[in-house]
């Protein structure tokens, strides 16, 4: 079987453009928490083939996130990750098993509307953060991740509630949603999806990312944590603003 480099739907100026892209939205994501797998979804979705930007988009974040977990493993809580794991494979067999014909609009509108409730609501109570609390969170967006692709907010918003340390709030992020995304290759697997025409691209994104998340991480040492809690709360905010345009767009609320 001849290897291919790329994809036959993928040029190499726009390749290297998304390699490029991978670097600096993990930089953005390891320096201010949050941000950059949105805004690589959103690049993708204007290049690739609508089929593919869902399964590629999570193989890249798994990756991406693995890599940032690696790096930064000594300030994982990983009491929240026990909790978290399980809710991951509920919440994917969940979303494998059922097919549910909600329009992709109320899902986006509804992460969007939770995450600004958890930047600038109410704290919520103790008990919602416990073992059961992060097990129902991580189910639950696990379970939307595979229809939507885009819970990570929601996930860094809870994530934020428990912590205020930017170093635990970006390495317990990370490893939460390497958890989240690796079911994905299974599920778009089973379903049919070619991931081997893809291999050599992701592995090429996957290093991108990671030297991106190294850059980030020397970045986020500047920060002091009232000031990366502000800015994490801002970044959330305006991807719970886009994700709410997205929805008005797509329901008819408004023209695009």
């Amino acid at each position: 079987m001849e290897l291919t480099l790329l994809p036959e739907s993928l040029s190499p100026a726009i390749a290297g453009l998304l390699l490029l892209s991978s670097a600096v939205t993990s930089m953005i994501t390891a320096s201010l928490g949050a941000g950059g797998g949105v805004l690589l979804l959103v690049l993708m979705a204007g290049w690739l083939p609508p089929a593919a930007i869902i399964p590629v988009h999570g193989m890249i974040q798994l990756g991406s996130n693995a890599g940032r977990s690696l790096l930064t493993w000594r300030h994982v809580d990983w009491r929240v990750i026990a909790a978290f794991a399980p809710g991951v494979l509920v919440g994917a067999a969940l979303g494998a098993w059922l097919l549910v014909a909600l329009p992709p609009y109320l899902w986006q509108l509804t992460i969007a509307l939770f995450v600004l409730y958890l930047c600038w609501g109410p704290a919520l109570p103790k008990a919602a953060l416990g073992r059961t609390g992060v097990f129902l969170a991580s189910a639950a967006t696990s379970f939307i991740s595979l229809f939507v692709g885009v819970t990570g907010p929601l996930v860094a918003a809870f994530i934020k509630q428990i912590h205020r340390d930017r170093f635990r709030t970006v390495a317990t992020f990370a490893t939460a949603m390497s958890l989240q995304h690796a079911p994905k290759a299974l599920v778009f697997g089973a379903a049919g999806f070619a991931f081997a025409e893809w291999l050599p691209f992701l592995l090429a994104m996957i290093a991108c990312g990671f030297a991106g998340t190294w850059i980030g991480l020397h970045l986020l040492k500047n920060l002091s944590n009232r000031g990366f809690n502000r800015i994490f709360n801002l970044v959330l905010s305006a991807l719970a603003l886009r994700l709410i345009w997205q929805a008005g767009h797509l329901a008819g609320w408004w023209p695009g």
